[in-house]
This record gives structure tokens, C-alpha cells and sequence, in this order.
């Protein structure tokens, strides 16, 4: 059976599965992505510092995201330092967008799968159990049964659905607070912003965080409710959309006390970030190094729609600290697209397949960032080096403080590491990272604030392209891990790849037949829905892929390639006709 393309995302996805009806579970999955697009090919020979613009244009969803990678990509290669205003100002940008994104997606988008209309038409016999199940949290977000949630994420009409759609655009213009716009925005620079600073700024800011905060302590405890609830209602899904745990995080907001932008230095600044970065292995931190993760990158073939760059080009043999950089590291691939009809026991996908290579056992890595929030939390989690008050992360959990707000009282939550690397505990995670992103902005504004006061208003600092240089920027798109990586020769970049979440999320079998994350969920994942085969809907399927928060325009590009032209057509004006165009 095959789903072509998902709905609720953005992006041509298609999930091709078989489906073993007498044991009840997916045998075999396979993710493709129909759609070819190209920054890695037009990026080439462009001015460095119109990186940052370009590449916001990747995704119409987090562009924001990727202009803040590139930015401290330009930075690195130009050697420039972000003021610690500016820093604080592309924190709050950054906090903003994960509010709102993660709000919307989880929702109106993910939690139409756990809606009323949605589970009575593939388990009528849950939502019975939901109708006679009372709510432990039901004092905090005044639904008194599950089923009564259920009904309050019924699209278009349901009270919570439509709260929650009204509260993004109050995420939405904390970002275009500092930002100047979204999603692609016009106040994000190399070496700072253009965000004129203010006590009114902040002030505005800080009043709409207020009430978002006061929305999202009913957000956590609704949702703690729910999925707790789907896995008494169905024993044993917490086997749906499992996986071996393999998450990557590459940080998030930067402590601008130590970041310098250097590549010499990447190892420390890079753990002082206030969502650590980090590889979890089978449970176990192995690294929190981004020069370590940096060095470990490869781009693999496999299964996508590409010719093979290994006997190519090598930009960058070695980094600044003297590491070799493998022919199959960002830094060196070539792009050439290879168009050919799918098939699915061999090419099916535009999508590469990032791995991460683990020096430990000689492993490429199929990493999954846990739909974004799951990754951060538990690299975060187990390196319990972020503590500031409003945030805590303790070895094992991280506890998150929000303030009085306007009908709740002061509020502690805590994040703990779940057993499973699964469906619901992606979404789960999702829920609590409103809460994580709006109680570090928090922080955020304390921090501008005191900028502000000191008189330390500088937000931009000038810089010079070099002719020749590297430079790399790791972050968290709001779905996970993203990093760029930019090669500068005679003044102009020479070679660019970003690399976001959906690359590695959606990632099809590698050049060692190893099955990307959204495969691996998938496969194995046994079917609860109760309709029969000429029915069926596969609603756990579709949970499973949706946990991921999948956004295909960033795990894929556009190439147009050569041409010639058709037809040239003009826009009239004050009357005057064009000429007419040559016959074609």
C-alpha cells in the first residue's frame, strides 16, 4: 500500500509500504521524494554574503532557521563576532519561531490524528474507552474526558484546535518583532542584525510571550493526558514508530560569552549553547563536540537520483585543527542530479542519505533528530550543562520554570528521558518544547535587557569576505539538526550544502542498505487501526511519519539546468502595449 503524497506537510513525501494483514504489522517501507531542487547547484559562485537571504528561501516553513544557520556559517568564514545584543535578539527570533511552529504543527497538523472524527473512524472502540475516561489534568486544561480532547482537535471546529491557530500568530509576531519579518527574514545579518533595540521592543515581546506562556502551560499537561491515554487504551503501541535510539542534535541559541565564531573554538563555544548539541547513542552521550560531529559527517548515495562525487573535486582536505576531511564530507560533494524512472528495489528518491560516521565501531550512522524537540531534550538531558533558572537540565530530565502568567500560577514542568525512541514520545516532546523555548526567552529578554541598560546597544559588527575560506554553521531547525557548510575561493563561494533535518529523517536505504529513519519506524511498526484491508486508512503510518514533523522542501533542491527561451512576455503599463515577442 502506498501514500503518495502525505498530507499535513509541506512537500511532495510518499510512503510505499507492504503490509503483512494476518500479523498485523508493516513489513517493508520505502520514503520517496518526487521533487528535484538545486541550492547546492546555484550556490555556487554567488556572493558569500547573500548566503543568508538565499538560503532562507530553501523552505517557505523554516527559512528563518536557515537564514540563522547561514549566518553563523558567514561568520566563521568571515571571521566576525555578533555582539551580545544582537546574539540575544537572534535567540529571541529563534525561541519565537520554535513556538510558533511546533504549536502549529503539533495542534493543527499532528493532533488531527488524535482527533475525534479521526479515531472514531479507525478505533470507534478507544474513543469509547476516551468517553469514559476522566482527565488527571483535567483543573489545568478544563477538558474533563480524553474524549472531550479528542473533540477539541477536530479540525476547524474543535476549541483547542482553534486556540491553538490563534496563538501562532502571537508567536508569529514575536518573531517579526525581532526578525523584521517571517519567514524569510530581513533583519538577520553576518555579523549581527538590523534590529533597532529598545525597552519598548523587548517590552512588546515580552507581553506576548506572557501570554503564550499562560497557553502553554495548558499545552503540556493536555498532551501528558492524551498520549499517556493511548497507551493504556492499546497495549504494546509504544512499539509503533520505534526505533533504536540514534538522535542527533546540533544546539541551539548561542551564549555569546564564549562564541567567537572560530573554528579553533568550536569544540567549547559550542557546548555552551543553551540546547546542547550531541550524538545519543543506544541511550548513551557519546559526544558533545561539534568538531568531532563536524569531522563525522557523510553524505551517502545509496538509493537517491545522483551521480557519485567521490573521485571529484576536494574542496577542503583538512580543517583549521588539522582533521582530514573525508571526500564525503558537505564540505567536498558535488551535486549532479541523475533523473531516471523510480524503482523501488534500487533509485527511488531525491533525497541523499546524510549518515554519521562513528569512529567507535566503524559505523555509518542513520541518525534521526526525533522530530527536533526528542533529539534536543535528550542531548540536553544527559549533558546537564544548561542551567538558568528558568531551565535546568539535570543528567537525567530537564526542568522547565514558567512565571505567574494571567490565569495560572507559577508552573513546574519536567522533561524525562522515555523509554522509547518512538511515535508519541516525538510528540510528546514536541509539547514540552514550547514550554522549554518560551521559558528560555525568558532569560533571553533578562539578558537584552540588561544589554540595554549598560548602554551596550552595538548589535553589528562590520566584516571583510576573504578570497579564500571555510565555514560551517550548526543549529536546530525547528524538525531537528541543520547544518551549513560553505567553501569561499577568489571571493565567491565556490561550494554550499545545507544539510537540515529532513535530509536525515527522510533519508532512504544507504550505500550499505541501512534504511532511513522514516523506513525503520515504519517497518515493523504493528497496525492498531481496526478497519479491515478494503478499509484501511493507516493511521499508525501516518502517525509514525508525521511524528517526525516532515518538511520536503529542505530535504530536497531545484535544478533547472540549461535551456532556451520560448517566449518573452512584458507587463504592459500606462497603456502602451509591448512588442510582440519573436514566434519561439
Amino acid at each position: 500500500m502506498s501514500w503518495d503524497p502525505i498530507t499535513r506537510i509541506v512537500g511532495s513525501l510518499g510512503i510505499h509500504t507492504t503490509i503483512d494483514f494476518a500479523n498485523r504489522h508493516v513489513a517493508e517501507c520505502r520514503a520517496t521524494s518526487s521533487i528535484f531542487r538545486g541550492y547546492s547547484v546555484f550556490m555556487r559562485g554567488k556572493d558569500p554574503r547573500d548566503a543568508h537571504f538565499i538560503t532562507s528561501r530553501i523552505c517557505g516553513i523554516c527559512g528563518d532557521n536557515h537564514a540563522t544557520c547561514a549566518v553563523y556559517a558567514q561568520n566563521m568564514a568571515f571571521g566576525v563576532q555578533t555582539p551580545p545584543l544582537g546574539e540575544w535578539i537572534m535567540n529571541l527570533a529563534e525561541a519565537a519561531e520554535y513556538m510558533f511552529d511546533h504549536n502549529i504543527f503539533q495542534d493543527n497538523l499532528v493532533g488531527v490524528d488524535f482527533c475525534e472524527q479521526m479515531v472514531k473512524e479507525t478505533n470507534p472502540a478507544v474513543l469509547a474507552k476516551a468517553e469514559q475516561t476522566l482527565s488527571p489534568g483535567a483543573a489545568v486544561h478544563g477538558f474533563r474526558t480524553i474524549a472531550d480532547i479528542m473533540r477539541a482537535l477536530n479540525p476547524f471546529t474543535g476549541a483547542f484546535y482553534l486556540e491553538a491557530l490563534a496563538q501562532s500568530r502571537v508567536a508569529r509576531e514575536m518573531y517579526c518583532l525581532m526578525g523584521g519579518r517571517h519567514v524569510h527574514p530581513s533583519t538577520i545579518y553576518p555579523g549581527g542584525v538590523g534590529t533597532v533595540p529598545s525597552p519598548q521592543l523587548f517590552t512588546e515581546y515580552l507581553s506576548r510571550l506572557m501570554r503564550y506562556i499562560d497557553f502553554v502551560k495548558r499545552v503540556v499537561p493536555l498532551h501528558d493526558d492524551l498520549f499517556d491515554f493511548m497507551y493504556d487504551a492499546l497495549p504494546g503501541y509504544e512499539e509503533v514508530g520505534k526505533r533504536r535510539i540514534l538522535l542527533g542534535c546540533w544546539g541551539a541559541f548561542q551564549n555569546p560569552d564564549p562564541c567567537d565564531f572560530r573554528y579553533e573554538t568550536m569544540s567549547s563555544w559550542g557546548r555552551e549553547m543553551y540546547v546542547t548539541p550531541g550524538i545519543v547513542v543506544d541511550g548513551e552521550l557519546i559526544t558533545t563536540d561539534l568538531v568531532e560531529i563536524n569531522v563525522g559527517l557523510r553524505i551517502l548515495l545509496g538509493s537517491s537520483f545522483y551521480e557519485d562525487w567521490q573521485e571529484g573535486e576536494t574542496f577542503v582536505k583538512a580543517d583549521p585543527l588539522g582533521n582530514p576531511i573525508d571526500q564525503r564530507h558537505p564540505w567536498n560533494q558535488t551535486t549532479t542530479p541523475r533523473p531516471q524512472k523510480r524503482d523501488l528495489a534500487a533509485k527511488y528518491t531525491w533525497v541523499m542519505s546524510p549518515r554519521w560516521w562513528d569512529k567507535r565501531s566503524g559505523k555509518h550512522l542513520a541518525l534521526d533528530s526525533g522530530g527536533g524537540p526528542l533529539a534536543r531534550f535528550w542531548t540536553t538531558a544527559l549533558a546537564g550543562r544548561v542551567k538558568i533558572g528558568y531551565v535546568e537540565s539535570t543528567g537525567k530530565s530537564v526542568k522547565i520554570r514558567l512565571p505567574k502568567s494571567a490565569s495560572q500560577g507559577e508552573t513546574e514542568m519536567e522533561w524525562k528521558i522515555p523509554r522509547w525512541n518512538n511515535t508519541l514520545e516525538r510528540n510528546r516532546a514536541r509539547s514540552y518544547f514550547q514550554a522549554y523555548a518560551a521559558a528560555a526567552a525568558l532569560y533571553f529578554l533578562d539578558r537584552a535587557f540588561a544589554e540595554l541598560n549598560a548602554g551596550n546597544t552595538t548589535v553589528w559588527h562590520d566584516f571583510k569576505v576573504p578570497d579564500e575560506g571555510i565555514g560551517c554553521g550548526f543549529h536546530e531547525a525547528v524538525r531537528g539538526m541543520l547544518s551549513h557548510h560553505m567553501v569561499i575561493k577568489k571571493g565567491r563561494i565556490a561550494n554550499y550544502h545545507p544539510y537540515p533535518p529532513t535530509c536525515w529523517n527522510a533519508s532512504p536505504r544507504d550505500s550499505f542498505g541501512t534504511p532511513g529513519p522514516y523506513e525503520d519506524a515504519i517497518q515493523n511498526t504493528p497496525l492498531f487501526e481496526e478497519n479491515g484491508r478494503e478499509t484501511f486508512k493507516g493511521i499508525d503510518i501516518m502517525r509514525t511519519v508525521r511524528s517526525f514533523d516532515p518538511c520536503l522542501p529542505c530535504g530536497v533542491h531545484m535544478y533547472l539546468g540549461g535551456g532556451k527561451e520560448l517566449l518573452v512576455r512584458y507587463a504592459p503599463m500606462f497603456g502602451v502595449q509591448p512588442p510582440e515577442s519573436p514566434p519561439a
